[in-house]
């Protein structure tokens, strides 16, 4: 029979190699996607336009499609997620059923798979709406798929400043909403925008939800002409465009690029480090952001 103390020693040690295992399994992973793509990577790779069926294409709209695309979908999520969690945790009825009932729905969207979102998109926003294959309908797909996640992250960034700061606003003579706005919006910040960045790097890295919302297309266009509105534009959010985690699964599915296993590593490891420095980068925000606002050292 155990004691207390060598059972407790046999838990942590099984708890340490199982986290172990993990750990290892993803660096694994993450060596070998990026053993095999970072010896492709060079600078025509990442400005170059994509071939079809000749090789030493590259990835430079894909890329730029990729980064214009989250700017707009963050753009159209954020102020909603903002609005949503300010109200769920400040002003809601913590038990009316019209607050479980948006609780329940952003559970249900956050389970949803990534291809029914892009399912839905492509039916009301492609068809029902008449807006194509384009940027636009491809960022209000991933709106519903990266709302309850960044909905969530704010939320749970209030929850976590104390009720003492509330109090001393109301104690202040300040409503609620200059309590929220000048206390504890600037104190939840550095969690807030490390829950936006986070996101960020799942929306970038989202391929099913935009194969049938921003299409598989990738037209030339023209980094001369910044008028929104041309159809050469890189501005123009009507136009098609194909995301470098599409063209991933593009290059692997069609079979007609000659060099698609380049291609395909390179792009992967583009993905992979650029997924790596949203992580670091959030980390790196919070920290400033919390000893800038908590005047800590």
């Amino acid at each position: 029979m155990l004691n207390p103390k060598q059972a407790d020693k046999i838990a942590s040690a099984i708890l340490y190699a199982i986290a172990g295992f993990v750990i290892l399994i993803l660096a694994a992973l993450l060596g070998y996607i990026l053993y095999q793509g970072v010896p492709h990577l060079s600078w025509h790779f990442l400005t170059a336009p994509a071939t079809a069926f000749t090789a030493g294409g590259g990835i430079g709209i894909q890329l730029f499609n990729s980064l214009y695309l989250l700017v707009i979908t963050m753009l159209i999520s954020f102020p909603i997620a903002l609005g949503a969690g300010i109200y769920l945790n400040e002003y809601a009825n913590k038990k009316s059923r019209a607050t479980a009932l948006i609780r329940t729905a952003i559970e249900i969207l956050s389970s949803l798979p990534s291809v029914v979102v892009g399912l839905f998109g492509f039916l009301l926003f492609v068809v029902q709406f008449k807006l194509g294959f384009s940027i636009l309908s491809g960022a209000i797909s991933l709106t519903f798929f990266n709302l309850p996640l960044l909905t969530r992250s704010v939320e749970e960034s209030l929850r976590t400043i104390p009720d003492l700061q509330r109090e001393a606003g109301a104690a202040l003579g300040l409503s609620r909403w200059e309590t929220v706005g000048h206390i504890i919006l600037p104190a939840a910040l550095p969690s807030i925008v490390t829950g936006v960045v986070l996101s960020a790097g799942r929306v970038f890295g989202e391929a099913a939800a935009l194969i049938y919302t921003a299409g598989q297309s990738a037209p030339a266009l023209d980094f001369t002409d910044w008028n929104p509105f041309n159809v050469s534009s890189p501005l123009n959010i009507m136009r098609p465009a194909e995301t470098l985690a599409v063209h991933i699964w593009k290059v692997n599915s069609e079979g007609i690029m000659p060099d698609a296993a380049a291609v395909s590593a390179g792009s992967s490891a583009v993905l992979i480090i650029a997924v790596l420095l949203f992580n670091f980068f959030a980390r790196y925000l919070s920290g400033v952001l919390f000893k800038r606002l908590t005047a800590t050292k």
